[in-house]
């Protein structure tokens, strides 16, 4: 029974970095369509967060395998 809800709220633990990341990417490409001079730097920020997003999201999937 603990194994269903660990995974059930991994699931929903990821969906956290999921909209983060979908919401990040969607306004790196609407600042890149403003400013395109500014796309080198737009670009690298928006990488960094989302492997900090993503980063979340494994912690999460490791704590899954301890408890």
């Amino acid at each position: 029974m603990t194994g269903v809800i660990t995974l059930l709220g991994y699931g929903l633990a990821t969906l956290g970095p999921g909209i983060g990341i979908g919401i990040a990417a969607g306004m790196a490409c609407q600042a890149t369509a403003r400013q395109p001079e500014m796309q080198g730097r737009i670009f690298t920020t928006f990488i960094l967060g989302a492997a900090f997003a993503e980063a979340l999201a494994l912690i999460g999937f490791v704590g899954l395998f301890i408890v």
